[in-house]
């Protein structure tokens, strides 16, 4: 899936940045999790969970700074292991749930691989009884099966957001509407795919009154043909992220859309750039946890979860992983500069995972023909 390729690039990137996140965050420290507040599952460490994340710098962070946590409150160890680029790990729970086994007993799943699994029925729906924290989630954040049983719980999220270089554009703009001004011509630097540059809701969004504009196909072709107007601006389409970063850098391409905190730490190491939320919103990625019906650690998976979704980890987070609260900020005990660092309080744009899925084909297709062709 897209979306986790572009997440894995993101870590990658952030790799050099932690020590600066880390004098941001300054004493912030994780409280201690008390046992008793997992009653439940006896203190042992015989008991193992293996927890899927995105591999690389994310997978790290993890294991240095989340996972001996978790075991030191609850007394479960566990074995993390690195997704695979894409929905290749999908296919693999998958394959593996056929056999009943698990590669993975809770993984770290994208949106689209999220609505995937559920068609297949591969998620067990989780217990929200065994997971009190999970009512401090935002409810976008919580994936539904269509009669209502949970089938993943928000674990990050990222921003997607208008990033300029600071000295060809010492005013930053303060709408997407500025991707599409004729003054930017052959400025621009664009994510290549529909389903990972979410260009559709931007252009829904800021011409259109938003993403429902997209829920017929007269109006996906409404969007296709207005982000066409914009075609003669992109200088280039990036796959590669680490490319389009370094022309921003150079002012090569002074202008796009970029990951907020990867900006925002090259702006912190003295680099000319800047990530700007327009006022229409940046664009709200997230992963999701979810737990394959082969798995037979289902209870420790929700002790899992559970903690996960305690504000003092989701502020842990923000601090040493990068990614942004899926509760409140206000639960958390994140400074103005730690949450401005991962997130925004200005409403985001949610994609529209749904179409991804239902209309893959025709949206890529439409994308080749109209935009990237």
């Amino acid at each position: 899936m897209n979306e986790t390729t572009g997440k894995q690039g993101l870590h990658a990137a952030l790799a050099g940045g932690i020590s600066r996140r880390a004098v941001l965050a300054g004493a912030g420290t994780l409280a201690t999790v008390a046992a008793i507040g997992f009653p439940n599952i006896v203190r042992a460490q015989s008991k193992t969970l293996k927890v899927g994340v995105y591999g690389g710098y994310f997978k790290e962070s993890f294991e240095k700074h989340i996972f001996p946590e978790f075991s030191k409150a609850t007394g479960i160890a566990v074995e993390a292991i690195a997704e695979p680029t894409g929905e290749a790990w999908l296919v693999q729970l998958e394959q593996a749930a056929r056999a009943r086994q698990a590669p993975a007993d809770v993984s770290m799943m994208s949106q689209v691989a999220m609505l995937k699994g559920a068609s297949a029925e591969l998620w067990a729906p989780f217990d929200l009884s065994k997971i009190p924290n999970a009512a401090k989630v935002v409810p976008h954040l919580v994936n539904k099966y269509p009669d209502g049983k949970v089938s993943g719980i928000g674990a990050v999220s990222w921003y997607i957001t208008l990033v300029t270089n600071t000295k060809s554009y010492p005013q930053a703009p303060d709408s997407w509407a500025a991707l599409w001004d004729p003054a930017n011509k052959d400025k621009l630097g664009l994510l290549a795919l529909v389903s990972n540059s979410f260009l559709l809701e931007v252009t829904a969004a800021t011409f259109f009154g938003g993403t429902k504009h997209l829920d017929s196909e007269q109006g996906q072709l409404d969007c296709f043909k207005k982000l066409a107007e914009l075609k003669s601006n992109v200088k280039l389409w990036y796959r590669d992220e680490a490319q389009f970063e370094a022309s921003l850098k150079s002012g090569e391409i002074p202008m796009g859309q970029y990951y907020h905190d990867v900006t925002g730490l090259a702006a912190a190491d003295g680099q000319p750039v800047r990530s700007t939320f327009p006022k229409e919103g940046g664009i709200l990625d997230s992963g999701s946890w979810a737990v394959t019906r082969a798995s037979k650690a289902g209870d420790l998976a929700h002790v899992f979860v559970d903690y996960m979704c305690q504000p003092s980890i989701q502020a842990l987070l923000s601090r040493k992983v990068g990614t942004a609260p899926t509760i409140d900020r206000k639960m958390t005990d994140l400074t103005d500069q730690e949450f401005a660092a991962v997130s925004s309080d200005i409403a985001p744009i949610i994609p529209r995972y749904d179409l991804y899925t239902s209309k893959s084909d025709w949206l890529n297709q439409k994308w080749t023909e109209m935009i990237v062709g």
